[in-house]
């Protein structure tokens, strides 16, 4: 593939298809064809400008047809296509700059359809002379907006981009950058200002991206979305082309084994399964659990407090009940032994003995004092 070509992939995989992709785009190289009676064709890719130049974005939903869908994982259930990146029209490097690569092959970057393709960041390379299996599974991140968290609603979107999301806010950034400072924008920002020249793309532009690059979090205060879709990828390859299809492809496509090596590759897009993984952010410590944890604190504080002073009141009473008690054992003590010291009968009075005869033996024997007393 020329340099400043590459090639990208929406996040739904579509049904298996396989083609033969000249990057020039004329109808006249390129050799289609269909598997599992799904044919491919040019307008299954949509042209769009980055950084890179003219990429591809397949399935992106643009043009009024609905994105396409695949109804399984695994191999051979998504995005099958073979590429020949033409090494040889690929322009001579007579010198070293910030610009200048030395590799081939394609760049690649998965994304959903509502957000831009940033593929000079978030790409990863596809290499010629091998088949390249990606496998994908999607994950959903929901985060939480102020005073919890620092997330902007996707529902903000931007004058270029109907959706928020981190590339879009970069790309739209620096356009307004780019205008403000260039009075025109590079071939991949939107919008309606001149593209800049050769010149202001030299003296101007590039130079302006390298001082915003520097200021960026003063200028460029891109936040995370608050509901964000990405895809984590797992790479393998293996070498094509093989011994025993060497010969066929020389003779399918009339090119020697050194150019198949060298510039066919074959890319491999699938889901893993028809699954999603879901990272949520939580509260840190929500304002019902807050007074919940308040409410109860204070429960069981005055609950202790109300029975350490029944408790105190019990033992108080506890404690004079027992002074009572031990009182009132003393006074009955007392009393018994009044019983017992009286034990005769009740002496009469002087004048009853008076009324009354009574015989009195002359001598008689004298008892004891108490007899005597009664």
């Amino acid at each position: 593939m020329e340099e400043g070509e590459c090639v990208g992939k929406q996040a739904q995989g579509g049904p298996r298809r396989r083609l033969i992709w000249d990057p020039t785009g004329n109808k006249e190289s390129v050799a289609w064809r269909s598997v599992r009676s799904h044919s491919c064709s040019l307008f299954s890719f949509f042209q769009v400008f980055t950084k890179y130049g003219k990429c591809y974005m397949f399935n992106s939903g643009e043009g009024g047809r609905p994105p396409l869908t695949t109804v399984k994982g695994g191999t051979g259930n998504g995005l099958e296509i073979m590429l020949d990146i033409q090494q040889d029209e690929y322009l001579p490097i007579w010198g070293e700059t910030d610009e200048t690569t030395f590799e081939a092959g394609v760049k690649v970057q998965i994304h959903s359809q509502s957000e831009p393709p940033f593929i000079q960041e978030l790409g990863f390379g596809v290499a010629p002379g091998f088949q390249t299996f990606v496998a994908t599974q999607e994950q959903r991140l929901t985060y939480l907006p102020p005073p919890w968290g620092e997330c902007r609603s996707s529902e903000m979107g931007f004058d270029f981009f109907p959706a928020y999301s981190i590339t879009a806010c970069r790309i739209d950034c620096e356009t307004r950058y780019i205008v403000e400072n260039c009075n025109c924008r590079m071939v991949h920002m939107p919008g309606d200002a001149p593209f800049c020249t050769p010149e202001q793309h030299k003296e101007c532009a590039e130079p302006a991206l390298g001082v915003l690059a520097e200021k960026d979090r003063n200028y460029c205060l891109c936040r995370t979305p608050c509901n964000l879709t990405r895809y984590n990828k797992e790479l393998s390859m293996v070498k094509i082309p093989s011994k025993t299809s060497a010969k066929y492809l020389e003779k399918k496509f009339n090119k020697s084994e050194k150019y198949i090596s060298e510039n066919i590759l074959i890319l491999d897009i699938f889901f893993e399964a028809l699954n999603y993984e879901t990272i949520e952010q939580k509260k840190a410590y929500e304002v019902a659990a807050l007074l919940g944890d308040i409410g109860g604190q204070m429960g069981l504080f005055i609950g202790a407090s109300i029975l350490t002073i029944l408790e105190l009141f019990d033992y108080i009473y506890e404690l004079i009940k027992e002074k009572l008690l031990d009182l009132l054992g003393k006074e009955e003590e007392e009393g018994s032994h009044d019983e017992n010291v009286s034990t005769c009968d009740t002496m009469p009075n002087h004048s009853e003995t008076i009324s009354h005869t009574v015989n009195v033996p002359l001598q008689t024997t004298l008892g004891t004092l108490e007899e005597i007393a009664c």
